[in-house]
C-alpha cells in the first residue's frame, strides 16, 4: 500500500525533503544549507551540483529516518526557488556556469535598455510580469553571451536551460526528462501565460534559442520517474510548482479572492484570481498559479526580495544574535523601535516599487539606539513591506483583504505576526503546518496519482494554529506607515544618485 508522498523543497539557502502521510502530517524531514556565492556586489550565485547533492541527500535521509521503502512512496512532488537560472550540457549533464539566483542584479542595465525601447508593456501583456532583473530571461541571455561557446552550443541544441525544478527532474530521471511546469515557466519573461506556450516574439527580442527550453507540463501530472538507481525503485514524479504557487496551493487558497503570504527568504503575497489573469495597475505581477488537468488558475503576486533574510543579516553580518529565533526576545526587550526604521533593500526593492537601484538603509539612529531597536526595526520592516503589497493588491482587486493566511519560517515569530495584524488592521491566520510550500507540492503530486481524490478532500486537512487580531490604534498605525514610506523614498535610486 502506498503510504507516503515525498516532497522536495529546493529553496534559496537550503534544500529540504519532507515525507507526508494521507492526513498531510509530517512524518520526517531533513534539511541541508548550501553555499551562497557573491562574486561581485549585486551578484548572487549557487553551485547547481551542490543544489542537486543536498536535495538528493535530504530525500534519502528523510525516507530512511522512518524506514520508508520506495514501493511505499506514491509520488514525488517538487517545489523550488523560482527564477534562478541554470544552463547545462545535455551530453555531460554538467552546468556550464553557476546558477544565477533570483536575487541577482547583474542584468539591471539590460532591463533599462528594454524599457528604453518601450518594450515593458509588451512583456507585461504577454507574461504578466514587469521588466526586472529578478526574472530568468535576462539571466539566461547573460550566460549565453558571457560563457565561451555557449551561444553556438545552444543553437545546435547541445545545451539545456531550466529553473531549479528542471535541473532536479533532469537529475532524478537520469537525464531522461527536460521539463518545467507552467508556474515556473511563467517566471521567465519568455512564457505567454495566456497561450500556455513559449512566446516566439519574446524569444527573438531576448535572443534565446528555443532549442534550449524545457517542455512545459502541468503542475499535477506524472512527468517521469525517479531513477531506480537513486532510491532502489522507480518513483513517479507527479507534482511541480514554483515555491510561492506551491505555498498558495498548500494553504488551500484554491478559491478566487483567497490570499496568503509566505515569510521566507523573501516575502510573497499571492491572491487567487481564478481562471482569468488580472492586469495590475499597482506594479504587481499576474502569474500562473497552477495547471491541473488543463484547468489553469492565475494569481496576483507581490514580491519582497528581503523578508526573513533580514533576520539572517542581523545574525550573520551584524552578529547581534547567535540564532535566528533569538531575534524575537531581543526585539521585545524594548517597548518600541525608538524611532529606528530599517529598509532592507539589499537587492533593490520589489513590488510595488521595482527599484533596482535602491539599497539598504537605517534611519532614525540616535545615541540611545541599541541592537534591540535595530532588531525590532528589522522585524517591523518585514511587516511594513508586506503591508505595501496588501494595499496594492486591494486596489488591483477592488476588495479589502480581511484575512491573511501565512506560512514560512518567519511566521513562527509571534511578535512579527501580531505587528503584521496591527499594521494591516486585518486578521492573520497561522495554520498548524507551516511547511506549506512542500505540502503544496505534495498535494499536487498526490492528486495526480490518486493519493488524494480531489481538491475538496484536501480542505479538511487545513487546521488553524493561532489567529492574530489587530489591536493597534488607527493614529499609531498611520504614523508608523507614514514614517516607513518616508524612509523608503529616501532609499530609492541610491546607487544611481
Amino acid at each position: 500500500m502506498k503510504k507516503y508522498i515525498l516532497a522536495l523543497d529546493q529553496g534559496t539557502t537550503s534544500s529540504r525533503a519532507i515525507v507526508f502521510d494521507r492526513e498531510a502530517q509530517i512524518l520526517s524531514q531533513r534539511q541541508q544549507e548550501f553555499t551562497q556565492h557573491y562574486p561581485q556586489p549585486g551578484w548572487v550565485e549557487h553551485d547547481p551540483n551542490e543544489i542537486w547533492l543536498t536535495q538528493l541527500t535530504t530525500a534519502k535521509l528523510a525516507l530512511s529516518a522512518i524506514g520508508a521503502h520506495p514501493e511505499e512512496v506514491a509520488a514525488i512532488g517538487i517545489t523550488n526557488q523560482r527564477e534562478t537560472t541554470i544552463v547545462w550540457d545535455r551530453d555531460t549533464g554538467l552546468p556550464i556556469y553557476n546558477a544565477i539566483v533570483w536575487q541577482d542584479r547583474r542584468t539591471s542595465e539590460w532591463i533599462d535598455e528594454l524599457k528604453a525601447q518601450g518594450l515593458a508593456p509588451l512583456f507585461q501583456s504577454k507574461t504578466g510580469l514587469v521588466l526586472d532583473a529578478y526574472f530568468s530571461g535576462t539571466k539566461l541571455k547573460w550566460i549565453l553571451d558571457h560563457v565561451s561557446g555557449a551561444r553556438e552550443k545552444a543553437l545546435s541544441g547541445k545545451l539545456a536551460f531550466g529553473t531549479v525544478d528542471s535541473w532536479i527532474v533532469w537529475n532524478l530521471t537520469n537525464r531522461r526528462e527536460h521539463v518545467t511546469d507552467e508556474s515556473n515557466a511563467s517566471r521567465t519573461l519568455l512564457f505567454n501565460i495566456h497561450t500556455g506556450q513559449w512566446d516566439q516574439e519574446l524569444l527573438k527580442i531576448l535572443d534565446i534559442p528555443e532549442a534550449l527550453l524545457p517542455r512545459v507540463v502541468g503542475s499535477s501530472e506524472c512527468v517521469g520517474e525517479a531513477s531506480a538507481g537513486l532510491f532502489g525503485q522507480r518513483i513517479p514524479i507527479a507534482g511541480i510548482a514554483g515555491d510561492q504557487q506551491a505555498a498558495t496551493f498548500g494553504n488551500l487558497c484554491t478559491q478566487p479572492g483567497m490570499v496568503k503570504n509566505t515569510y521566507g527568504t523573501g516575502c510573497f503575497l499571492l491572491m487567487n484570481t481564478g481562471g482569468q489573469p488580472r492586469d495590475s495597475k499597482c506594479n504587481l505581477l499576474s502569474t500562473t498559479g497552477w495547471n491541473i488537468k488543463g484547468k489553469r488558475d492565475y494569481c496576483l503576486e507581490g514580491s519582497v526580495f528581503i523578508g526573513g533574510a533580514v533576520v539572517q543579516w542581523v545574525r550573520d553580518q551584524m552578529k547581534f544574535i547567535d540564532d535566528a529565533n533569538d531575534i524575537e526576545a531581543l526585539a521585545l526587550s524594548v517597548p518600541d523601535n525608538g524611532g529606528v526604521f530599517l529598509v532592507p533593500a539589499f537587492s533593490g526593492l520589489g513590488a510595488p516599487y521595482w527599484d533596482q537601484y535602491a539599497r539598504g538603509t537605517i534611519f532614525g539612529l540616535s545615541r540611545g539606539s541599541s541592537q534591540a531597536h535595530i532588531a525590532r526595526a528589522a522585524l517591523e520592516s518585514i511587516a511594513f513591506q508586506v503591508a505595501d503589497l496588501v494595499h496594492a493588491m486591494e486596489k488591483d482587486a477592488d476588495q479589502n483583504i480581511a484575512t491573511l493566511r501565512v506560512d514560512g519560517g518567519a511566521c513562527k515569530n509571534n511578535f512579527l505576526m501580531q505587528f503584521q495584524a496591527d499594521i494591516l488592521d486585518c486578521v492573520v491566520e497561522r495554520p498548524q503546518c507551516l511547511e506549506l510550500t512542500a505540502l503544496g507540492a505534495a498535494y499536487l503530486a498526490g492528486l495526480a496519482v490518486g493519493f488524494w481524490k480531489s481538491e475538496k478532500d484536501l480542505e479538511g486537512l487545513w487546521h488553524l494554529e493561532r489567529r492574530f487580531e489587530p489591536n493597534m490604534k488607527a493614529e499609531e498605525r498611520k504614523a508608523l506607515l507614514d514614517r516607513w514610506h518616508e524612509a523608503v523614498e529616501r532609499t530609492r535610486g541610491w546607487i544611481k544618485a
